[in-house]
């Protein structure tokens, strides 16, 4: 009989076997076999309080182990899982609330103060602590039955929703809201699962696999790059509270951290972390990123290190992917977005042969994985052009081997003197001028051009800067109508609460100076 090598199969079999580590916190960690009791146990209890098909189970806190039951245990249920930004004000909070109009709350202690001031429109309020405290109400280690009856609920345990659909309603996402009020999302468990399949048509994930959530969960990152997939596969996934570069450096090395998901300014303060050149990611096998292109210094400094980093193209309303970079070819193209995904299909609108001459367009998005509307707003909503395509608003380019490069968002074009300025292009390049740790460029009123390029700089301290200096570095580089006419260094420059530059603050700001 042939060896084919059996015997080696031990250390790379799937694990996915009750006993295997679904979630890991600290010190906390949950089998697949805990995960699901308690998944049971949490719906049930849901379900005695009314709790029912297509409700919304609202979460406002940290990534926690807890969020991964309330998560599962909503689409147990049959009702939709609404994680909320952490990092957004209580009036803020307040309104995505009215908009969502939950039926439970499930929330970290830090936000008690908030809680307590929308509490009046919600008929269940439970905060995590009381959710995983042993001996509380909401925790089990009998059967679920019997923790329904801890709850002071009536002994007939009601029976959850019936089979969940791939067109049933999963998750709600706010997307960030850079132009305007936040806009809820519609994912189905049919657009989460078809996003788990093309992750994994993409990377080899693997049973074995450790796998960090450091991203939010309430962005598309946090579930649909890492997570979901990972625990699809039967792997471990860590969850970390937060973002912190010493803890997240610390964690690589001691768990054997397999990959994780980010956006670039996280993978930018790792790599200019004192420590990262000691650090060690031996373990790394990838690392994922979107939102917007990496400086290419630090693609190229993790790349260094051994570790793949796979650029992704997404959307909140895509759950989230639509193209990513695979290992063979990512090397030398440390910031492309990639290739489309298996089950999505993209275009350029106006492009000739879907945009395969180069020229830059809006992409347009369709596939198994795109929301098809917005939460409390009609039906197609999310706006489309012609067959189902849904217009992305980001001006990209597709090169000749099929790599798709994301050059900027419409909106953030700057028209002068009648010729397109891409930002992005703009910022590539002053973000390879030695010195320059980040930028962005925004347009600014010009009674001449109409609009001018404002850029605003952070300095990384190893080489100085000035404006002379910089605008002559860019000088054979980019058009003399590209080259910024203002430059402002800043110390830090104004991002959302998922990371991403703000250039409607920007903007506002260069207003008022």
């Amino acid at each position: 009989m042939p060896d084919f090598g059996i015997g080696s199969w031990p250390r790379r079999r799937a694990r996915i076997n009750p006993d295997a580590v679904a979630l890991r916190q600290a010190t906390r960690t949950s089998t697949y076999a805990d995960l699901a009791f308690q998944v049971d146990v949490l719906a049930r209890a849901m379900a005695a309080r009314g709790v029912g098909r297509g409700d919304r189970i609202a979460y406002l806190g940290g990534n926690d182990i807890a969020a991964f039951t309330v998560f599962f245990a909503s689409g147990r249920l049959g009702a939709v899982f609404v994680p909320l930004n952490t990092r957004l004000t209580g009036n803020e909070i307040a309104e995505l609330i009215a908009d969502a109009q939950p039926a439970a709350l499930f929330h970290g202690l830090e936000h008690q103060r908030i809680v307590d001031e929308i509490a009046p429109r919600i008929a269940t309020i439970v905060s995590i602590d009381e959710l995983t405290r042993r001996g509380g109400p909401w925790f089990c280690d009998e059967a679920p039955e019997a923790c329904v009856d801890r709850t002071g609920s009536e002994h007939d345990v009601p029976d959850i929703a019936g089979p969940v659909g791939l067109d049933d309603d999963a998750v709600i996402l706010y997307t960030s809201g850079t132009t305007g009020a936040p806009k809820g999302a519609v994912l189905s468990h049919g657009n989460l699962t078809f996003n788990t399949m093309n992750q994994l048509a993409h990377v080899d994930v693997l049973g074995t696999d450790i796998a960090l959530c450091v991203s939010p969960l309430f962005h598309a990152t946090g579930l649909g790059l890492v997570a979901l997939p990972t625990l699809f596969k039967g792997g471990t996934v860590v969850v970390a509270p937060k973002f912190d570069p010493d803890t997240i450096l610390a964690t690589i090395p001691d768990l054997r951290i397999t990959s994780f998901a980010a956006v670039p300014t996280m993978l930018q303060m790792l790599c200019d972390h004192p420590d990262f050149g000691r650090s060690d990611t031996r373990s790394l096998r990838y690392v994922i990123y979107g939102g917007s292109a990496v400086a290419e210094r630090v693609a190229v400094a993790w790349q260094r290190r051994g570790v793949a980093v796979l650029h992704g193209y997404g959307m909140t309303e895509a759950a989230p992917g639509v193209s990513l970079a695979v290992v063979d070819g990512s090397v030398e193209r440390p910031v492309s977005a990639g290739l489309p995904h298996f089950f999505t299909d993209i275009t350029i609108a106006g492009g000739a042969g879907g945009g395969a001459s180069g020229d830059p367009g809006e992409l347009l998005v369709r596939g198994l994985n795109v929301s098809r509307r917005y939460w409390r707003q009609p039906v197609e909503t999310p706006p489309e052009s012609g067959d189902g395509w849904f217009r992305s608003g980001d001006v990209v380019r597709i090169a000749p081997d099929g790599w798709l490069h994301v050059v900027d968002r419409i909106k953030d074009m700057i028209i002068s003197g009648g010729e397109n300025i891409y930002p992005g292009e703009v910022e590539a390049c002053v973000n390879a001028i030695p010195g320059v740790s980040e930028c962005a460029l925004i347009g600014v009123p010009d009674e001449r051009w109409g609009e001018v390029g404002c850029v605003y700089v952070v300095s990384d301290g190893t080489a100085p800067l000035t404006e002379q200096g910089l605008r002559r570095a860019l000088r054979g580089r980019l058009a003399p109508y590209k080259i910024p006419r203002y430059v402002r260094f800043v110390d830090q420059i104004a991002k959302n609460a998922t990371g991403k530059v703000s250039k409607k603050l920007l903007r506002e700001a260069a207003v008022d100076t």
